[in-house]
């Protein structure tokens, strides 16, 4: 049997405790798989004497963490500290220079410092993997990285933040409002204290731009992902979706276009016969979409101790293993410097919900406005009168059309005396 593999793990949060948990109570089937022993040597986190459940005597304990990078004895790093610079970068860069393969559950850091990182590993000769980054027990990083490398990546989306999702699902099955659905998750543990990472969509754009370079060969741009959260979406617009026959999801969605490769972020309306629309409460979805494979999809739990902990260790048994991939797919150095395609740019249809006057008029002053700007409606969708003077809801449902004419027109609708309230928007997905 080969000599085992020594791991050292940066950070004791849930995630570190699970990884070694699971290296424990697995040691002999990953001996089997491996044809090596991967073992726990030395650790760092910033309390010393904190219960965590797990027996840590025996392991070497570095209150620095770069330290345990450049520990001699470790031949990985397992960097689980979050955020993404500071210690974090500083850990990964370390180990990088002292020879050490590196596994990483830090979406932030790979959607922002992956490109340099992987270019960094490469020219010393060790692996950068990243697979707990996104979309937690899933195993998408290695479905794009290999299982579909022989296809070219049509389209990659999915639904990659749970806390999101939870609350889109209350919402649809209670008929309550954002804020109150948000309370409830942050009482159950499934929104933080400051939820504004989960709600405003940045989560998921940092996995989505590294799913974005894997499919497609080119370096983690996070600055050209667009990103719009949940905010904006209330209860009536989840009620006027299920008539339409729609759910209401926050995708990330990547995809080529004439204008370069599209990355954006945000609610969007999927008929509710298609798989992602059936993705309920914390659970993640990614569908990818290849020329000779056609639809994969992929569903599972996107974060905790337990579905975490088993992708790091995914990467530490490939590594055991002896696999040596490109972190991006193709060499870091071959990474194409792709166009990325503007917002303004997309074309599809939308979802347009107004709050009218009900008087004689109005609609043919919204419809003249959608004229000028060269958009057609599908359908429009009122429940009944206002008493005068009184608003009504009024849904629009567009054709396909430009990103910019629609933000024109509904600068100028929203501008009307007869309309009371900001028009709100919602994308629609054909999937």
């Amino acid at each position: 049997m080969s000599a085992g593999l020594k791991v050292g793990i940066a950070g004791l949060g849930t995630v570190g405790v699970g990884v070694v948990k699971l290296l424990r109570e697995q040691a002999e089937l990953l001996c089997l798989r491996c044809g090596r022993e991967i073992e726990v040597v030395a650790v760092s986190a910033r309390d010393h004497g904190r219960d965590r459940g797990i027996d840590l005597a025996g392991l070497r304990w570095h209150d620095d963490a770069a330290a345990l990078a450049a520990d001699a004895d470790v031949d990985v790093v397992v960097e689980l500290i979050g955020g993404e610079g500071g210690i974090a970068k500083a850990v990964a860069e370390t180990a990088i220079a002292h020879g050490k393969h590196v596994v990483t559950a830090n979406k932030a850091l790979i959607a922002r410092h992956g490109t340099s990182l992987a270019l960094a590993a490469e020219a010393a000769g060790v692996t950068l993997q990243f697979e707990a980054a996104v979309a937690g027990g899933i195993p998408i990083v290695k479905a794009l990285r290999e299982g579909l490398s022989g296809n070219r990546i049509s389209r990659v989306y999915g639904i990659l933040n749970g806390t999101c999702n939870y609350i889109l699902t209350a919402m649809q099955e209670s008929g309550r409002d954002f804020a109150d659905v948000l309370q409830e998750a942050q009482d159950l543990g499934y929104a933080e204290a400051d939820p504004a990472f989960d709600i405003d969509g940045v989560d998921a754009a940092h996995k989505l731009a590294i799913l974005t370079s894997l499919a497609y060969g080119c370096p983690v741009n996070f600055d050209a992902v667009h990103i719009e959260g949940i905010r904006h979406v209330s209860a009536i617009d989840i009620e006027f979706a299920a008539e339409l026959g729609y759910r209401i999801k926050l995708l990330a969605i990547a995809r080529p276009t004439e204008a370069g490769i599209e990355q954006r972020v945000h609610p969007c309306m999927v008929a509710s016969t298609t798989p992602i629309a059936r993705v309920d409460g914390v659970f993640n979805a990614v569908v990818a979409e290849g020329d000779f494979v056609d639809r994969t999809v992929y569903e599972g739990r996107g974060a905790g101790e337990g579905p975490t902990a088993s992708a790091v260790v995914a990467d530490l048994v490939d590594i055991a293993r002896g696999i040596r991939v490109p972190a991006f797919a193709v060499p870091a150095a071959e990474l194409a410097q792709l166009q990325a395609a503007p917002m303004e740019r997309h074309v599809g249809p939308y979802y347009i919900r107004l709050s009218v006057l009900d008087q004689p008029g109005v609609i043919a002053d919204i419809a003249a406005i959608l004229r000028d700007e060269a958009i057609s409606i599908e359908s429009m969708l009122q429940h009944g009168r206002a008493d005068p003077g009184e608003a009504v809801p009024v849904v629009l449902i567009t054709h396909e059309t430009r990103e910019a004419s629609m933000m024109q027109a509904l600068d100028k609708i929203g501008a009307l005396a007869s309309v009371q309230e900001a028009p709100k928007l919602i994308r629609m997905e054909m999937l």
